[in-house]
Order: structure tokens, then C-alpha cells, then sequence
């Protein structure tokens, strides 16, 4: 069996360990450029056989938080340039996570404060974060408007635009497509956000075109050894839903089969919540059977209140790769505090949005 602590080969990625550190907005990024301790921040962390960074918007329309970074500027670049050397420098692997968060915005975020773009007109009863008089604020999201079909192809070439910028200038090891948690591919996907009659709504086969678009333009733009995707059937996050998500995502996954890609990162039922939800159920098991059947061999990654033991156990039943989240905000080493079995630092729920050093650079590693 194996264990959290062997290597892996993922697509193109030779990773030290299983244990990977899921992306985390923390909201540390003005003008969207990422700040000089965000390379403190992830070479801290390098210990991880693979990080993904928060998400990050590959154009400004992109964008739904304050103080997100980017990746559609020559400073943003740089700054994520220094993180990726950074961690080079420690040893790890680092992918980006590459987000569009359609109707998950706000007004005073968008170009021009326009409004936000969506698949079909349908307002997201979430909240986004915006920043007043210097603190981070939850506010709801604005009112959003259709994309034109003509508008779609600008946004998959934003996607291998941002892969490619990630790769060749910024010196990523690859890229995550954020398909997932309500965000502009989730909102085509889902039934609940995606009511358009056009070849991008309806049919299974329709909602899950602009995905398939992205995917293969960003395989084309840096090779599928080097891409992964995120995906999350059930989650309620942003106010998504599916009126019958297994066939929808078995499709997914038989098309992505093909593409060679280096991972699938499914995060199983509510995002930072329960694992099962009673009015959502769904067979993951046969998620991954769908895609190894259609002849799939990228790793599997699984994610959503993973410990120890149930990371064992999802490796023991045949998964690759498991993510974690909020342990790594608090615990730099955590790779090391698993293997030793050392206690966990708790976290500061009150620093993961926005600020400065405190709750995101201070927290001890082990002796």
C-alpha cells in the first residue's frame, strides 16, 4: 500500500510526497501583485509534494475579491516569479490555480466597474470581499450580465494566455484549471446558473463545452503533463447547484480522459464543510472509475477535511493524492507533523483574510 510519504509521479510532475497543499485565498495580494512574503509564505511550505497556489485571476475581469493576485500583468509575473524561485529553492513543486470567478464579483472589481460576467444573468446570493478604509469587508455580490457566445473564445484564450505567462515567465512547474465552488466553468456546468439556449446550455454536452475548451486550450498552451483540474460535484459554495450532477460529471471526466493531463482534484461534497450532504448524494468511486475506463491516467487527487487516517485510507482504496487545506495556514510543516505524528498548531480564523505577516508568515515549525 502506498503510503502518504512515497513519491509520485504525476503526469509530468515527480513529486517528493502525497500530500499536497490545496489553494487558499488569503487575500494578501493589493493591486493584485503578490507581495514579497508571499515567497516566505509558500517556501515555508515547500515540504509539500506539491503546492497549489490561492487562486488567481487570469484577467481583470477575472477578479471577484480585493487583494487577489493575477496574472495578466508583467508586475504580477514578477511577483509570482520570486514566489516560484522561492520554492524552487526549498525543493517543492508549485502549480498556479487559474480562476475566472464569473458572477462571483462585485461592481467596484470589474474594468471600468462594470458588471460581472456570468453565463446567464443570474445573481449569486453569496458575498465576495471588498476592501473599506483599509479592512477586508464581505459584501454581496452585483447583479451579473450574460456573456455573449462571441465573448467565450476571449476567455479561453485568457486561460492559455495566463497558463503560458505561469509557465514561461513565472516559472510555475504547471497550472490548475479552477473548474470548481461556483465560479464561472462551475456556473456553466450547473443547471442552477446556467440557463442559456445557445450551444452553451441545455444538454450535458453543451454546459460542459466552455470547460472542455479551456482545458484543451491550456493543454495546448503548456502540455496536459503539466495541467490539473479542480472539480466539486456537490458543493453548494456560491450558490451552485445541479439538478443531476453524476452523469454531468461522469461526462466531464470521459472527455478530460483523452488529454493526458497530470491530476484530477475532486473535492468531495461541501467545500470546508460536511463530506456527505443528504440532499446531494454521489458516488465518487464511480466518478474515477468513469475516468479510468475511458482510459484516464492522471493521478487522483481527493480533498475536503482530510486527516491522517482518512488520507491512508483514500490512499489504501486506490486515490494518488490527497490536499489539504487549513492546516497548512497554520502549520508550515505539515508534511513533518504528519509523518512524526506531532500535534497541530491551531489556526487563527480571524487572519485568514487580508493583513500582514500575523496568521500568515509566524506560525512555528517544529524544532
Amino acid at each position: 500500500m502506498s503510503s502518504l510519504f512515497d513519491p509520485i509521479q504525476a503526469g509530468d510532475l515527480k513529486l517528493a510526497n502525497r500530500v499536497v497543499m490545496a489553494p487558499l485565498t488569503r487575500n494578501r495580494s493589493p493591486n493584485a501583485v503578490p507581495p514579497p512574503i508571499a515567497s516566505t509564505y509558500y517556501a515555508q511550505r515547500a515540504g509539500a509534494g506539491l503546492l497549489i497556489t490561492e487562486a488567481t485571476a487570469i484577467s481583470h475581469q477575472a477578479q471577484g475579491y480585493a487583494d487577489v493576485p493575477g496574472l495578466y500583468s508583467s508586475e504580477q509575473l514578477q511577483g509570482w516569479k520570486r514566489v516560484t524561485e522561492a520554492v524552487h529553492a526549498e525543493g517543492g513543486k508549485i502549480v498556479v490555480q487559474l480562476w475566472h470567478v464569473g458572477r462571483v464579483s462585485h461592481n467596484e472589481l470589474q474594468p471600468g466597474g462594470g458588471k460581472p460576467v456570468a453565463p446567464s444573468a443570474i445573481a449569486a446570493k453569496t458575498k465576495t470581499v471588498l476592501i473599506r478604509d483599509g479592512v477586508p469587508t464581505f459584501a454581496e455580490t452585483s447583479e451579473p450580465r450574460a456573456l455573449d457566445a462571441g465573448e467565450l473564445p476571449g476567455i479561453v484564450h485568457a486561460y492559455a494566455a495566463a497558463a503560458r505567462n505561469a509557465v514561461e515567465t513565472a516559472g510555475f512547474d504547471g497550472v490548475e484549471i479552477h473548474a470548481a465552488n461556483g465560479y464561472l466553468l462551475d456556473q456553466f456546468l450547473k443547471t442552477g446558473s446556467n440557463h442559456r439556449s445557445d450551444d452553451y446550455g441545455g444538454s450535458i454536452e453543451n454546459r460542459a463545452r466552455l470547460l472542455l475548451e479551456v482545458t484543451r486550450a491550456v493543454v495546448d498552451a503548456v502540455g496536459g503533463g503539466v495541467t490539473g483540474i479542480r472539480l466539486s460535484p456537490v458543493t453548494p459554495a456560491n450558490d451552485v447547484h445541479d439538478d443531476d450532477p453524476q452523469p454531468l460529471f461522469e461526462y466531464v471526466v470521459k472527455q478530460l480522459a483523452p488529454l493526458g493531463l497530470a491530476y484530477i482534484h475532486v473535492i468531495e461534497g461541501a467545500t470546508g464543510g460536511p463530506r456527505e450532504l443528504e440532499d446531494r448524494p454521489f458516488d465518487y468511486e464511480a466518478l474515477k472509475a468513469a475516468y479510468r475506463k475511458a482510459g484516464g491516467r492522471a493521478a487522483w487527487m481527493v480533498n475536503n477535511g482530510y486527516d491522517k487516517p482518512l488520507a491512508e485510507a483514500a490512499l489504501k482504496e486506490g486515490d494518488d493524492l490527497v490536499a489539504f487545506g487549513k492546516p497548512f495556514i497554520s502549520n508550515p510543516d505539515l508534511v513533518r507533523r504528519l509523518r512524526e505524528g506531532a500535534p497541530l498548531n491551531p489556526w487563527d480564523k480571524s487572519t485568514f483574510y487580508g493583513g500582514d505577516e500575523k496568521g500568515y508568515i509566524d506560525y512555528p515549525a517544529l524544532a
